[in-house]
């Protein structure tokens, strides 16, 4: 048995910060960033919104193009690391807030490939037979922790979510199969938030030393991102017999169009498969790859039988790839 996507879902926040707000923040330009990152455009929450509320929005579309009722899902999976608080999980308080009783929900943290982890997890408990179904989240509200004075990451991040519904299917031609996970902790230094856990508890000192803010060596994430997720993608790829050549469509995580077109290049996949969104939303994180699906399916890309490479790499360092087979 394997698990299927029977729904998907969005939302990104009402406000939108353009390149030439950011223009009048720091020293940057709108030439610029687009040159360097693709992007032209990010979504920021709302004072009163928090993670758990990206999801909600999210979930319920996915649910609902599922004809799932909320009361119904079995378990919840969220991919963040901008939870509402500490804890509880962004996945209890979701839980909650759909009026669910019924599922067991849990958070997973791998940064900007959390929603790819939260999708291996769920989909062990779908095609075991565990669970009927299952609802995955990505969701960050990054900006939250973004140093607005830094000019070579505030202009990258934004707030979204994204959101699947897993179902069982006996189908061997649908569904997912292949999904290999990674990680090298040895590279955490690259990419996280210094402060405000049992390392650097939250003190005077920690904030205004600006430690609370996240941190990225850029030109290392780059080269650990397009060397990772190639040898990723050739892996899952040949578990499948397949070459890359035979993918249909690939979902990607949204970081920076450089990685992307990098990464596909080396594959020898046309930029052309692979759908893009990442000028109008940013690097939005875990929300990016299943906002992404998202888009896609309802533009009507995906089609019955296509192949799909997913892929996504964050902070960690963690990544993974899947094929989907729609």
């Amino acid at each position: 048995m394997r698990s299927i996507v029977v729904g998907t879902g969005s939302y990104a926040p009402e406000k939108v910060l353009t390149n030439a707000d950011l223009e009048r923040m720091v020293a940057t330009s709108d030439e610029w960033i687009v040159e360097r990152t693709g992007i032209r455009e990010r979504h920021i929450a709302a004072p009163e919104e928090a993670t758990s509320d990206l999801a909600l929005h999210a979930a319920r579309k996915a649910l609902d193009m599922a004809k799932l009722d909320a009361a119904d899902v079995e378990a919840i999976v969220v991919g963040t690391v901008t939870p509402d608080h500490p804890f509880p999980s962004v996945a209890a308080v979701l839980q909650g807030k759909l009026g669910n009783k019924r599922a067991f929900a849990f958070d997973v943290s791998a940064a900007c490939a959390g929603s790819i982890y939260a999708l291996a997890a769920a989909d062990r408990f779908v095609a075991s037979g565990a669970v009927k179904n299952a609802l995955v989240i990505g969701a960050d509200t990054l900006t939250r922790i973004t140093n607005w004075k830094d000019r070579n990451t505030c202009i990258l991040f934004g707030d979204a979510a994204g959101a699947m519904v897993l179902a069982p299917t006996e189908d061997p031609r649908r569904g997912l199969s292949t999904i290999q996970l990674h990680a090298d902790g040895s590279l955490a230094h690259i990419l996280l938030q210094p402060g405000g856990g049992s390392r650097d508890p939250i003190s005077p000192e920690m904030v205004a030393a600006g430690r609370h803010h996240l941190f990225m060596n850029g030109r290392e994430v780059y080269k650990v991102a397009v060397r990772s997720l190639e040898v990723n993608c050739r892996e899952v790829l040949a578990a499948e017999g397949m070459a890359p050549g035979d993918v249909t469509h690939v979902v990607a995580h949204q970081a920076n169009k450089r990685i992307l077109d990098a990464t596909l290049d080396r594959l020898g996949i046309p930029a052309s498969k692979c759908w893009m969104n990442l000028e109008k939303y940013g690097n939005t994180s875990a929300a990016s790859l299943p906002m992404t699906l998202d888009e896609a399916n309802r533009a009507g890309w995906l089609k019955p039988g296509d192949t799909i490479l997913m892929m996504a790499i964050g902070g960690g360092m963690a990544w993974g790839a899947a094929l989907l087979r729609w």
